[in-house]
This record gives C-alpha cells, structure tokens and sequence, in this order.
C-alpha cells in the first residue's frame, strides 16, 4: 500500500482491489464478506441481499442521466445480480453549503422516477450540509435489501465451456460522463444508466446453468472478467469481433487514449451461463429492451488459467488484465 490515498484507489481496479483485501477485510473480519460480491446475502426467512453505494459523479447531470437515478439503479442493480429482488433503499445525501435547491430538487425528483421504475421504495435516509469549500455539490449513498429469490450465484461455480454474454454496448457510461466532463460532448451517445433487476429476473427464470452475474460498473468489463477468474484454475478467451461497442465510444476513446473495455457500465449485465443454456440466455435478453444487442463474447477454458485473453481483430492474441490506475475519476 501507499503512503497516502490516490485517486487510483478509487477506479475499481487493482488498487480498489488492495485496498479492499489488505486494509478493509481483514479489519471487518467475517463470513458475509468471503464472497466480496456485489452484496453480502444475510440469513433470515427468507435469506436477503445487502448492498450499499455511494456515488460522486462529476458532473451531476450527464446525457443519459443524473447522479440521482444513478444512485438509485446502483444499488438496485447491485441486489439483482446477487439473485436478489431489490425492494427498499435507503438515501442519504451530503450537500455543500451554496447547492442550489432547484439542484437539489431535480436530483431528488430523479430519485423518485428511478425508483418507480425500478419497482423499489426509498424509505429510510439522512442528511448532512458540509461547509461551502469541503464538499462538491452532492454525494449520494444508497443502501438496499432485498429478498433471495435465486441462491447460489457465485464465480466459484464457473466451469470449464461455459459462455460469457454481455447484455449490450460497453463504455457508453463512461464514455457520456467524460465528454460531458470536458465540454466535448457531441452526437447522441448517452449513459446507459438503467435498473437490472428485470433483466436478471429474465435470465435466471430461463437457465438453471447460471453461473454468476455481475453489472461491470467501475473497471469495466475488462476488471470483472478478471474478478470471475483470478486465482482460479479456469481463464477466459474472448472475442474482440464480438464485443459490442458503439462507434461514438471508439472514436471517443481513440480520441483520448482509452481502452472501451475498462469505461464505465450502469446499465450492462455480465454473465457466466452453461454453453447449452446460452441460446435461451440470448433469446430471453433480446426479448427486452435492456438487452437486445446481447451477445455472447466468449468462453471460459482451462487453456489459460487466472488469465482473461482476447483473440483480436487481427488475428493475434491481447491479455487483458485489471484496470490499473484510474483511466476516469468520479464516474459513478
């Protein structure tokens, strides 16, 4: 570890990732955090998926969305791929002294829209004002429980054939923040900021051979594939040629210097199925309006073990390994 906190700290990549294991689980030391999931599923009867989120985008409002729904279908989205059915959240909210309150409210009518549409109640919440100087506008933290429909989703189930299928387009999230972020922004491209839970609801009543889900936020999908894998006798090889992505995303990220693979998702789903359960997977995706430019982008082998390889568009082979550093700051 470092000296002091950086920015890299945050990205969800390898330093979030030294963080969490070296500083923050052996301190907190206890079952519910062995899995180190999206959410810790508690006992009870029934059995119900935790998850809390706290959410700094810059800026506030973006094309596609605002850090309002935003903090909402986080947590939502969080509960679902646990194989949970999100029901209450909780919201509080840090503000700097000089927020405008039309801010505020149009933050908070969001809030309520998000909520509606996701089928989940805000019930609970706090509020905190910080001095004009020690803030940036508003901070969200959202928690949320919800009840065990779909046990046992776990990486440590994946086997040896299965597919791996993305929902839809990568980086679209990412890639809106920062054109907004820099004053850039141009076209149509918008976050893809949705709720999960109806898709995940889809895919895990179609396929008994769901191995594992997860909404490839932070780190992009290039540092979840990576999560299924590590330390694992197992690898992935995907497929560039399948990978979707948007052209403004490519032509943005070539702009800058960035890879689609590790920009921001709010509204994808990544999952690990059965090869024979694939084909329903895709169908039961295309059905909704969530997935329907899903597809499936590769494999999981034993040909490279803890490793996640891509077969490029020019015939060639590319590891692709965690985000390291952090590519954007503040993105969700």
């Amino acid at each position: 570890m470092d000296e002091i906190i950086t920015l890299d700290y945050g990205s969800g990549g390898k330093k979030t990732s030294r963080l969490i294991e070296t500083m923050i689980v052996p301190r907190m030391n206890n079952p519910f955090l062995s899995e180190l999931g999206d959410g810790a599923i508690l006992p009870g009867d029934p059995e119900l998926v935790f998850s809390t989120d706290s959410f700094v985008v810059d800026p506030l409002f973006f094309p596609g969305g605002d850090i309002g729904e935003l903090s909402v279908y986080g947590t939502v989205n969080d509960i679902a791929v646990c194989g949970g059915e999100p029901k209450f959240l909780s919201c509080a909210l840090i503000l700097e002294e000089g927020l405008e309150t039309a801010v505020l409210e149009k933050v908070l009518s969001s809030m309520h829209d998000a909520a509606e549409r996701a089928g989940v109640r805000i019930v609970t919440g706090d509020t905190k004002v910080v001095e004009k100087g020690r803030g940036d506008k508003l901070y969200i933290n959202t928690a949320g429980i919800g009840a065990l429909k779909y046990p046992g989703l776990s990486p440590k189930t994946i086997r040896n054939g299965d597919a791996v299928i993305l929902s839809g387009t990568v980086g679209d999230h990412g890639t809106a923040v920062m054109l907004a972020r820099s004053g850039m922004m141009q076209g149509d491209l918008r976050s893809d900021c949705a709720p999960l839970n109806r898709l995940c609801d889809a895919v895990l009543k179609t396929s008994a051979g769901v191995r594992v889900l997860r909404d490839p936020t932070r780190g992009g999908i290039a540092t979840t594939l990576n999560e299924f894998v590590e330390s694992s006798p197992l690898g992935i090889l995907m497929e560039e040629a399948a990978v979707p992505v948007r052209d403004q995303v490519k032509a943005a990220c070539e702009l800058l210097g960035l890879d689609p693979l590790y920009c921001a998702n709010e509204g994808k789903l990544l999952c690990v199925v059965a090869q024979e359960d694939a084909s329903p997977v895709l169908e039961a995706m295309h059905s909704l309006p969530e997935g329907q430019s899903a597809a499936q982008i590769g494999t999981v082998t034993d040909t490279c073990p803890g490793w996640v390889v891509m077969k490029t568009n020019f015939g060639g082979s590319r590891i692709i390994q965690k985000l390291a550093g952090a590519q954007l700051p503040r993105i969700c």
